[in-house]
């Protein structure tokens, strides 16, 4: 099996699609990411904006709230996805999700995958909502 050709009309149709998804929800962190893989994995950065945002993020039967929260979930779920987990925390608020949400996501989380998980993940909140002036959270 032979690797697609990033450069195909395909491709570039899947890129600028996940694009559009992808600035429509992310509040500007991406292209810093995307950036951090040009220079070693930029069919990575590619198949990221694909896949992730043209593919999956684009399909219509979940709202971008509830995407987010799935997100969320599988990301604190899995652990050492720290980084991405901030990045999708604020992702979260951008689209709608309130602090509290977030945070009871998180808790949710602990039934499921351990309180050091969630602990770890609202770690990773608590920065994120300090920077945007959130804390001390209030109730919604």
């Amino acid at each position: 099996m032979t690797a697609p050709d990033i450069n195909s009309p395909e491709e570039q149709a899947r890129y600028q699609r996940g694009l559009e998804v992808l600035n429509a929800v992310d509040g500007g962190s991406a292209p810093g990411v995307m950036q951090s893989l040009a220079d070693i994995a930029p069919a990575l950065a590619h198949h990221i904006v694909a896949f992730g945002f043209g593919d999956l993020y684009s399909r219509p039967a979940l709202e971008p709230r509830q995407r987010q929260l799935v997100t969320l979930g599988i990301l604190a779920a899995l652990g050492g996805c720290e980084p991405e987990l901030e990045v999708h925390v604020r992702t979260s608020l951008n689209v709608g999700l309130t602090p509290t949400e977030i945070v009871e996501a998180f808790i949710h989380t602990a039934g499921y995958a351990g309180f050091p998980r969630a602990i770890n993940a609202i770690t990773v909140a608590r920065k994120v909502f300090a920077e945007r002036d959130l804390l001390p959270l209030k109730e919604d």
